[in-house]
């Protein structure tokens, strides 16, 4: 199979990729990512939640949801001082990017907006990539984001358009797929996957996939999480995907998305060394370091780190795409 970097994929094409034998999948996506990414290089990303809890969203995943009764409480933006501070630690810590979550149905242009372009502004200056993750945003939003600073912007899918609304209804697909185009026309990288294990097919699977690789431009970054079941939330009683779904699903998204980063995100704590090494072997080059991402936790630093040594994987540089493109 020869690497194509197209926007008009069928759906029957992308299933005939998925659907491949898993070892002929993982030689596919192992080669693939050969010719469009450095080997054994990985994207070290740290993820901070700066607005905890309370969200009016009632995604069936969410422990952050106002919907449900879980172990988080709703706390206030953070104060600036303390999430600089954290952008810090997560820099000496081996990261190149910093991530700020919101539990924000949409970001309003209020103060809470203005500090977190203030937040952006600094970080940026520290020389990380500066990514965020407010909920909807309008195109004014976006451009202000852009203007202070901002990397990239996290949005995902969650699951195909036709299994939308078995997970969330108090906002449509399209909603989700208006904010990427708000993002993208300002001129920000985009980071857009979705979740397995909300009870979705494996149809549902490749539809998600098929309308990421189908936008005009492909993400910059393309999360594939595993779901962490909360106590509370309607998938409580989820079972964990096993570690050969994961890989099914990097390595098609590395197949159609060959320029993309594919993070491996949530799940790795229930991972072996072994099983994570596959998943790099079928095409991931991206994590999430850090002992929690969000509210789920996350293997520590350290843990990665020896990872890291016994892999033989080195940290993506900040900004790499822009300095190769000098």
């Amino acid at each position: 199979m020869q690497a194509i970097i197209k926007n008009d994929w069928t759906r029957a094409e992308v299933a005939d990729i998925y659907n491949m034998p898993l070892m002929e999948l993982m030689y596919k996506a192992a080669t693939i990512h050969r010719e469009f990414q450095k080997t054994g290089e990985v994207q070290v990303c740290t993820l901070l939640s700066v607005k905890t809890g309370g969200c009016k969203e009632d995604c069936s995943y969410c422990s952050q949801s106002s919907k449900y009764s879980t172990h988080v409480k709703p706390q206030k933006l953070m104060a600036t001082e303390d999430v600089i501070e954290k952008a810090k630690q997560a820099k000496d810590n081996g990261s190149t990017r910093f991530c700020m979550g919101a539990a924000w149905r949409e970001a309003r242009s209020n103060r809470d907006f203005e500090r977190v372009l203030g937040m952006v502004g600094e970080i940026n200056e520290m020389g990380m990539e500066v990514c965020a993750t407010l909920g909807m945003l309008s195109e004014e939003q976006a451009e202000q984001l852009k203007d202070a600073g901002l990397y990239a912007y996290n949005h995902n899918l969650d699951t195909s358009r036709e299994y939308y609304d078995k997970v969330i209804t108090t906002r449509t697909f399209d909603d989700r797929l208006d904010t990427i185009k708000n993002v993208q026309k300002a001129k920000i990288s985009v980071c857009s996957g979705g979740i397995i294990g909300l009870g979705e097919t494996d149809a549902d699977r490749i539809g998600m996939l098929h309308t990421l690789a189908c936008l005009p431009t492909h993400p910059e970054s393309v999360p594939v999480n595993a779901l962490v079941p909360v106590e509370g939330t309607p998938m409580e009683q989820n079972k964990m995907v096993s570690t050969w779904e994961m890989i099914r699903m990097i390595a098609t998204a590395r197949i159609i998305m060959p320029e993309a980063m594919v993070r491996l995100s949530a799940g790795r704590t229930e991972m072996s060394t072994e099983a994570q090494a596959l998943c790099f072997m079928a095409g991931a080059n991206s994590i999430f370091a850090g002992d929690q991402l969000l509210t789920t936790p996350n293997p520590e630093e350290d843990i990665d780190k020896l990872m890291f040594d016994l892999l033989g994987l080195t940290p993506r540089a900040s900004f790499k795409k822009e300095t190769e493109l000098v």
